[in-house]
Order: structure tokens, then C-alpha cells, then sequence
């Protein structure tokens, strides 16, 4: 290792000193324009940390001259973007859901809306496609416990499903027929055996003879008498393929022995009405929605016309 520095005669460069197995560093000096950038990184440094909000202290961070946050920042766009979205809300607040169809452009803002929606508040138990998993329905499909119209999924959403605290909620209780002895394990394996004829994953056989009347007596009053369900009482139908929790027979089995009792939150005290609106409009769109189905109308009490009086006075005196 060389001590003293020299002239490299081939560059005119001064050395380091440095020198190891005959390589000498030179002492080359940094390009102009790469001096003048730091600089000018050095200045925009200092004067960012003169305007912006730059050094910590104990309890806040120093605000800058221009007393810019990101929060403040944060809050005028969201101002902003609630300005512009407000007449498209209160047109979704005025729309009752199952006229939302006749608006197609204010349908595909409900359904883009929910779809938003459904990621922050749905997937965790419905999945990412709304796909479900075991004791989770699948949305994508037609069968629907409680009904599959857009008023049916928003009150399904308003009011959750067995919601503690809720009057409204949706709510049916299936009897444990093992766990509290109402049937013996005998008769549940003859039930088993039924329901499974009913879907057709077993052939007709002694024993699901013999649960078809345990079925009767026991079953039919919610499921029906031929399995068909019944969506008043959330009852499901057992004559298809789709199985909440599953259609095997040690499934099915405990399903009748302990029951089913799943819960659905209330989102109607957590998520305002157009949000729930959203994603009714956004569930329906997913491929197993369904027309709304208008109830029947009531009975005319209106005051019956004179010839019809005239019609029940003459019945009255015995005369036709």
C-alpha cells in the first residue's frame, strides 16, 4: 500500500494513495451536473421541511407554513366526491327498491355501489364471489331460504337473520330431534334416509319408508310435505342439490340430531339505507335473483254499489 499521493500521468488525475496489487484509485472529481443536482436536493429538502409538515415533536408534528395535512387534504375530497355523488344517492333514497329496474343507469350505480360494499362488509363469511362455504350461503345460485326478490334480499339485509334485539329480524327455530330426544337415533337414521330419496342421492328403501312418516309427522309442518321448503320460515328445500351444510349422510344426520341456527347480522343499525339498498341491488345481480313477486291484494271493503244493496235486500225478503 503506496502512502503518497501522485499524478497519474496517463489522466492528468491526482491519486487517492491507495494501491493494491498495482490498481491506484484516482481522485477524480464529481460531473458539474451531478454537484448541482444535490444541491438542488439539499435546498428542496430545506424548504419542503420550512412548508410542509416535516419534524416530530412530542405530542404533533411541526404543521409547516402552508399548514397543509393529509387529513385536511383527505377530508376536502371526500367533500368533494360527496358533492358529486349526492343527487345519485337521494335518487336511491326516493326509489323504492323494487321499482330500481326501470332505472337501468340507476340500477348499474346501485349494483357497481354494492359490489364496493360487499368486499368491505360481506366477504369475510359470503367469500370474495359470494361463492359461501359450509353454514354460509352461496349468493351466485337461485335458492333462497327467505326469498330471492330485491324487497326479500333488503329486508333479509336490514334485519339480519335470528338478530338478537331486532323485532323484524328474520327468525325460525328447528328442533334438535337427537339432542333433545325427539326422536331416537334409530328414527334419524330412517329420516336421514328419506331426505335423501328426496334429492335423489339414495333409491327408495325400507328405512326411508319408514322416515317418511317420521317426516310427516315431525318435518313436513316447515319443510313441506313433499321437501319443497317453505320461505316464510326459512325453511330450505330438500328436494335439490344445494346444501348449506351439506348433504352427505353424517351431515344431514347432525343437522337433524343438533339443528341449524345460523345468524346473520342486522345491517340496517350499521350501514345506512341507500348503502343496504346498494347491495340488495348488488346480490340480486349476481345470477339467483328473482322478480319481485307483489302480494296479493286485499279484499275491496269499499261500500257495495246500489244494485248490489238493492240485489241483498231482496235476498233478505225472500225474494230472488
Amino acid at each position: 500500500m503506496a502512502d503518497g499521493k501522485r499524478i497519474d500521468e496517463a489522466t492528468g488525475t491526482s491519486t487517492v494513495g491507495h494501491e493494491w496489487d498495482g490498481i491506484e484509485e484516482l481522485d477524480t472529481p464529481m460531473p458539474r451536473w451531478w454537484l448541482y443536482t444535490l444541491y438542488a436536493t439539499i435546498v428542496f429538502a430545506i424548504a419542503y421541511c420550512v412548508a410542509y409538515p416535516a419534524w416530530p415533536l412530542i405530542d404533533r408534528a411541526t404543521h409547516g407554513i402552508l399548514n397543509w395535512t393529509s387529513r385536511s387534504a383527505h377530508a376536502e375530497e371526500m367533500q368533494t366526491e360527496g358533492a358529486r355523488r349526492a343527487p345519485t344517492i337521494a335518487a336511491l333514497a326516493r326509489i323504492p327498491i323494487e321499482r330500481l329496474p326501470e332505472d337501468s343507469k340507476l340500477l348499474d350505480t346501485a349494483v357497481a355501489g354494492g359490489a364496493s360494499a360487499f368486499k368491505v362488509h360481506c366477504v369475510q363469511c359470503h367469500g370474495s364471489g359470494a361463492q359461501g362455504f359450509k353454514g354460509y350461503p352461496n349468493l351466485n345460485d337461485d335458492d333462497w331460504l327467505w326469498g330471492g326478490d330485491l324487497k326479500a334480499i333488503e329486508q333479509t339485509l336490514r334485519n339480519g337473520i335470528r338478530q338478537p334485539g331486532n323485532d323484524e329480524t328474520r327468525t325460525s327455530m328447528m328442533p334438535a330431534f337427537g339432542r333433545d330426544q325427539i326422536l331416537t337415533p334409530a328414527q334419524i337414521e330412517e329420516v336421514v334416509s328419506h331426505v335423501l330419496t328426496l334429492s335423489g342421492r339414495e333409491k327408495p328403501s325400507a328405512a326411508a319408508r319408514r322416515g317418511a312418516a317420521q317426516f310427516a309427522t315431525n318435518c313436513a309442518a316447515c319443510h313441506g310435505a313433499g321437501g319443497e321448503g317453505n320461505r316464510t320460515l326459512g325453511a330450505p328445500k330438500l328436494t335439490d342439490a344445494i346444501w348449506l351444510y351439506g348433504g352427505d349422510r353424517e351431515s344431514i344426520r347432525q343437522t337433524i340430531h343438533n339443528s341449524r341456527n345460523g345468524v346473520m347480522p342486522a345491517w340496517g343499525s350499521r350501514l345506512d339505507p341507500v348503502t343496504i339498498k346498494m347491495l340488495s341491488a348488488y346480490v340480486h345481480s349476481l345470477g339467483g335473483g328473482e322478480d319481485f313477486v307483489p302480494p296479493a291484494p286485499k279484499p275491496s271493503t269499499a261500500a257495495p254499489s246500489a244494485e248490489a244493496a238493492a240485489t241483498a235486500a231482496r235476498t233478505k225478503n225472500g225474494k230472488p
